[in-house]
Order: structure tokens, then C-alpha cells, then sequence
């Protein structure tokens, strides 16, 4: 069962969420109205996953993301940013400080679904086409110390996985562009994240920007 927290100051969002994610092998365990709220019940109900709204009051998305990703208590908890907004400077924000995708509100119930159960599988959360334009948008600005990605220490198969998953592929689409079943597709996109020391596949597409090895604009 995959637990998840819902972090957003509108309740009638908080709502539809519910609605959608009343599935079977999912449960909300805790609606959160404020981002100082979501970070107690973050650490109250140590939830799979959090959809955490980025503009809400007492503490904004972006602070209680950092303070739950940064919490020993809820290391397990993995945090998907919400918004309305499919290119936001905050969104990538969140994303290097370490949240595993993202979700437009107006997404397909469906998609949001599979969003959610990725994510807690570790996959992370992000749409292809909004991802690349977000990303190389601004990871022509890299942070401080940012984490480099060193090509030379990869081999021909990671470079191929890591540019799949830049791209956005799934493990299932990975599998099938290079012939190989969906297990060992999961098991080199994990070794690849271990190698590089990548927290999950956004952080590491981040970082292949910002290494300069994915170029913005340049498939």
C-alpha cells in the first residue's frame, strides 16, 4: 500500500485529489493546508509520497519540501511538486532540492494515478515535453556546487539509459528502445544513479544538464 500526504491551501483541490487517488493500493493518510502542516504530518505519518503545493501560506512549497527531504524522520518520503503553471522557476527549484517530479493540476486523473505509484516505485514524475522545456530552460543557470556528471566514467549502455531517461522513458519505454526486459532496465537506471550519485532520475537529469552533457534545445 503506498501512502501519500496532500499538501495544498485550496480544500477544494485537496478534494479532488483524494477523489482521484481512491485506489485500491493507494491510501491519503493526511490532508495538509499549510507547508509548516505538511511538514508535522510529513513526520507524523511518514508518508510514501507527498503532492505538495508550491504557494501556500505559514511556509511555501519549497521550504517544507527542504525540510522534509532533509529530515532523517521521513527519509523514506519521496516529494512530487504540484502546480498550475507548467514552467515555473519554483518547480525546478523544488527539483534540485531533491523532489522526484512534478504534476500540472489540470493533469489526467489517470496520469496522476501512474505519476504517484512511479514515483513510490522510485521512478520519479516527470512529463517528457514539460520537463525538457522546464529544465533547459533553467538549468542554464546552475547552482552553486552543483553536482557534475563525469562522461567518461560512464559506459556506452549508461550513456544510452541516461539519455533515455532525460528524455523522460519510464523503465518499461527503456526496456523496450534497448531490447531488454523491464527488470534490467530498472536495474541500470539504478546503478546508473549509484555511479553518479544521483538521489532519483530528476536529480539526475538535472545533473546532466548542468554538466553540460544534455544540451538545452538539442534533442
Amino acid at each position: 500500500m503506498t501512502t501519500v500526504l496532500i499538501a495544498d491551501d485550496q480544500q477544494l483541490i485537496r478534494a479532488g485529489l483524494r477523489v482521484v487517488l481512491d485506489e485500491p493500493d493507494l491510501t491519503v493518510v493526511a490532508e495538509a493546508a499549510t507547508g509548516a502542516e505538511a511538514v508535522r504530518l510529513a513526520r507524523e505519518h511518514r508518508p510514501d509520497v507527498v503532492l505538495m503545493d508550491i504557494r501556500m501560506p505559514e511556509l511555501d512549497g519549497l521550504e517544507a519540501t527542504r525540510q522534509i527531504l532533509a529530515d532523517r524522520a521521513t527519509a523514506g518520503t519521496r516529494v512530487v511538486v504540484l502546480t498550475t503553471y507548467d514552467l515555473d522557476e519554483y518547480v525546478f527549484r523544488a527539483l534540485r532540492l531533491g523532489a522526484s517530479g512534478f504534476a500540472l493540476k489540470d493533469l489526467d486523473p489517470g496520469q496522476l494515478v501512474d505519476g504517484v505509484r512511479a514515483v513510490a516505485r522510485g521512478d520519479g514524475m516527470l512529463a517528457p515535453a514539460v520537463t525538457r522545456r522546464l529544465i533547459a530552460t533553467f538549468a542554464r543557470r546552475p547552482a552553486p556546487g552543483a553536482a557534475r556528471l563525469d562522461p567518461d566514467g560512464l559506459t556506452a549502455r549508461e550513456r544510452e539509459v541516461l539519455d533515455l531517461v532525460v528524455v523522460g522513458r519510464d523503465s518499461a519505454e527503456i526496456a523496450a528502445s534497448l531490447g531488454i526486459s523491464p527488470a534490467t532496465a530498472r536495474t541500470h537506471v539504478s546503478r546508473l544513479l549509484s555511479k553518479v550519485g544521483a538521489r532519483d532520475r530528476a536529480n539526475l537529469v538535472i545533473m546532466a544538464y548542468e554538466s553540460g552533457l544534455v544540451v538545452p534545445g538539442i534533442p
